[in-house]
């Protein structure tokens, strides 16, 4: 039966469920309508741009989410050890101890790869170039820090391949302690 939801907002979460699931061509309509217990009708509703305008929305949550809890601290954070501290902190929760696969990186990866291009790359290379700003307030040279963020955002997209391939969330945390004590230490 389908269920009444009030807001288009509402609605993100539960389909960025289904694209981490499925990726971007295997969420079909009905698996949409399945997951998000919505009709068609108000699946449309609240997305007339179909599915492509639900793959945006759920970007652009994404996107929200890291600026406020990721960038913004490692920008904007006084001590930028702290903000690095967070950083790693905010990454372990969201993405659950590594139980939840990176939603920006599923679609790297899948044949939408080229219709999200843009926002894949922007979302990486925001990330990168917030974590690079933080590591020269600590001292480090601006191409000792580019290639230091790349090195650790490449080690937590990894690790979550890793720890879902091999079924064990304590290779995410793991992987992450490590990434982190390097930064922290060196």
């Amino acid at each position: 039966m389908a269920r009444v939801i009030a807001e288009r907002e509402d609605v993100i979460p539960m389909l960025a469920e289904i694209f981490r699931a499925y990726g971007f061509e295997g969420a079909s309509l009905a698996r949409i309508s399945e997951g998000t217990k919505l009709g068609k009708g108000s699946i449309y509703h609240f997305f007339p741009g179909g599915k492509e305008e639900m793959a945006q929305a759920v970007l652009e949550q994404v996107d929200q989410w890291f600026k406020q809890h990721v960038f913004d601290a490692l920008l904007e954070r006084a001590d930028a050890m702290e903000g690095i501290k967070a950083m790693f902190d905010d990454v372990s929760r969201y993405f659950l101890s590594g139980r939840r696969v990176c939603l920006v990186g599923v679609f790297a990866l899948g044949n939408e790869r080229d219709r999200f291009a843009n926002r894949v790359r922007d979302y990486f290379a925001a990330w990168i170039d917030a974590l690079a700003a933080a590591l020269v307030r600590t001292g480090r040279t601006p191409q000792e820090a580019s290639a230091l963020a790349k090195e650790v955002v490449g080690g937590i997209q990894g690790a979550l391949v890793l720890s879902r391939a091999l079924d064990q969330t304590d290779v995410f945390t793991d992987i992450l302690h490590t990434l982190q004590a390097r930064l922290l230490t060196s």
